[in-house]
């Protein structure tokens, strides 16, 4: 994301490439800073030092494909972002001259990879962060948006961020919601992880710890729903009587498209709801076979298959 306010050149110091993002918000909590550190430390190498965050990225760039050849070199690349929280929070990336790594003389497109991997890394951390919540605020507050403006703004401004589950701090007990099921199953969006998707598994138990709620129809198939609030997909339940797929846990990877040998799913708009903008849905759901398949790839095990009787 590239704030109106953004500076590209030359870092007089260094003379390297330098990319500076300033973002329109504030990070001071010690708290919310650690956050950003530890949503990415299982996604990219990270380190923390007072105010600041670090993000690195490590790639090997090759002159052939094969490491037997005469003549194969190789030689390990990194891109470092550097979160710089206070008043403002700044985005700083640096790409070295490649001269830094020796005499790799051979490597190809050097500048090109290296600033689209840092944006890549920037898109993600902005995405998944408790950035993500601060920029969205910024854009309904002071843009005067709406939610889903706001959400659809953030997501154009970062294309090309890689979704990771549960990289946002937790809610507290004391801020989640009064009106949790008996089962433990939150109602609403607030007293979930604020990520944006609720946390998973899926309830195995839902269809009795869940309210029946409007079916939905796609071809010549119904699909019978639990617990869906909404008919903006905020909110949407359970869907599914034998594949079942908890949809405010689903985040959209599609694992379960690729996985299923007899094509029970297809995309499925959603846009408004907290896991992502759309979903797997199972659109031939009595095709399924039990092969389990689905379930068993789905990264935050929002599917359950049951065997149709």
């Amino acid at each position: 994301m590239e704030a109106p306010t953004a500076k590209r050149g030359v870092y007089p110091l260094h003379g390297y490439k330098l990319g500076l993002y300033r973002l329109p918000i504030t990070l001071e909590d010690p708290d919310e800073i650690k956050s950003v550190h530890d949503g990415m430390k299982n996604t990219f190498e990270m380190d923390h030092y007072a105010d600041r965050v670090y993000s690195t990225y490590r790639w090997k760039e090759q002159n052939m494909d094969d490491p037997e050849a005469s003549g194969y070199k190789e030689v390990d690349l990194s891109v470092t972002v550097e979160v710089v929280t206070g008043e403002v929070v700044d985005i700083i990336y640096q790409v070295f001259p490649i001269e830094k790594f020796g005499d790799p003389q051979w490597v190809q497109g050097y500048r090109k990879k290296a600033d689209h991997f840092a944006k890549m890394m920037i898109d993600t951390i902005l995405r998944n962060t408790i950035l993500a919540d601060k920029m969205i605020k910024h854009y309904t507050e002071d843009k005067k948006m709406s939610e889903d403006e706001a959400t659809r703004q953030l997501e154009e401004l970062t294309p090309l961020a890689k979704i990771i589950p549960d990289a946002k701090p937790k809610v507290k007990a004391a801020d989640a919601l009064e009106d949790v099921s008996a089962g433990g199953v939150p109602d609403t969006p607030a007293a979930w992880d604020v990520s944006g998707a609720k946390p998973g598994p899926i309830d195995v138990g839902y269809k009795s710890k869940m309210s029946a709620s409007s079916p939905y129809s796609i071809g010549s198939h119904t699909i019978k729903t639990w617990g869906r609030k909404d008919v903006d997909n905020k909110v949407l339940g359970v869907w599914g009587e034998f594949v079942s797929v908890d949809f405010d846990i689903c985040i959209g990877d599609g694992a379960c498209i690729d996985a299923c040998p007899v094509d029970v799913y297809e995309w499925f708009d959603t846009p408004g709801n907290a896991g992502s903008n759309r979903k797997p849905i199972m659109a031939r759901e009595p095709d399924c076979i039990f092969c389990l398949a689905c379930e068993a790839v789905c990264p935050p095990k929002a599917i359950k298959i049951f065997e149709q009787k």
